[in-house]
């Protein structure tokens, strides 16, 4: 589906386009078109695969989706993957993953967004309040698309640390050990779908600012150098979250050890009390014809007090022990 078609010239707004007009406003020097498609159609790709001169291979790439986050160079072009991590709206801590493909030439800008409901309107009236910047060309709008992109991971990582801190406040709470370890490899999953989206952009976005630099991209390359920067500021970040996970789920699994052992030194602990108990029947239970307890009158109350007697004693000794 076709969001917007402009052409702009010396950083400024000439007018809203048919599809159809591109490759004749292609031709005019100090002007560029861009172009924004939200699920475009194969029909559709084609379309601007004829209009703008797209190589073949990064076609095929934005038709099947799901690629990897890479920056290809393409003769004078270039073509971005870009993954979109958004929030389920049902507030069970989801993570949806869309995808931008983003084509760069000299006098064009053409981005397709699948499986996102955020768009990047945003985007364009932020360049078109710029026109200064926006005179750069289509480097400029490639940096402005990347870094609404990069902005959007701030906010998912933020409630990854705050949803790790609530967890580690809970490890602790009694009975609590293995619903805390649920909720930290779910964590760790969500973690892992940010990673990545981040890391492999992170190792392609060097090329944009440092040695050498895309044609498309030159006099921006400062640019680039700051989208890096939050790059590598949350991947420091995502790093720090996976050792807290990692030593959190070493916690929890101690705390359910410490658990079972709790209720083992209990059980052992009745145990050897009622084993006393078997012992003293057991002896007496054994009919020897010679067994002076048997005659005694007093015989069978002083063996119950015998027996209660060396029970007390084992409980407050094993209470005393911390076992019961």
């Amino acid at each position: 589906m076709l969001i917007n078609c402009v052409v702009y010239e010396n950083g400024a707004k000439l007018a809203d386009i048919p599809v159809s007009e591109i490759s004749d406003w292609l031709d005019r020097p100090e002007c560029f078109v861009w172009v924004a498609l939200q699920d475009a159609t194969p029909e559709e790709l084609d379309e601007m695969r004829g209009e703008f001169g797209l190589h073949e291979l990064a076609v095929e790439d934005a038709r099947n989706g799901h690629q990897r986050p890479k920056i290809e160079e393409y003769g004078e072009s270039l073509f971005v993957v870009l993954h979109l991590i958004e929030q389920e709206p049902d507030g069970d801590h989801a993570l949806s993953v869309g995808e931008v493909d983003v084509f760069v030439g000299p006098n064009y800008v053409l981005s397709v967004r699948s499986h996102s409901r955020l768009g990047f309107l945003g985007v364009r009236k932020r360049c078109e309040r710029e026109p200064e910047l926006l005179r750069m060309g289509p480097g400029f709008v490639l940096y402005a698309l990347m870094d609404a992109v990069v902005d959007r991971y701030f906010p998912i990582l933020d409630a990854l640390e705050v949803e790790i801190e609530a967890i580690e406040d809970n490890i602790f709470t009694k009975g609590a050990a293995l619903s805390s370890i649920r909720s930290l490899y779910q964590l760790k999953q969500r973690v892992m779908v940010l990673r990545h989206a981040v890391a492999p952009l992170l190792d392609a976005s060097a090329k944009l600012h440092g040695g050498r630099v895309p044609e498309v991209c030159a006099g921006v390359q400062d640019y680039f150098r700051d989208v890096v920067d939050h790059l590598a500021r949350i991947q420091t970040s995502i790093d720090s979250i996976r050792d807290m996970i990692g030593t959190a789920i070493q916690v929890n699994l101690s705390m359910v050890n410490i658990e079972e052992a709790e209720v083992t030194k209990r059980l052992a602990a009745w145990a050897a009390i009622f084993a006393v108990c078997t012992a003293f029947a057991g002896i007496w239970g054994m009919n020897f014809e010679h067994m002076p307890e048997l005659q005694w009158k007093y015989g069978y109350a002083g063996a119950l007090a015998l027996i209660g007697g060396a029970c007390v004693y084992l409980y407050r000794r094993f209470r005393r022990a911390g076992w019961l």
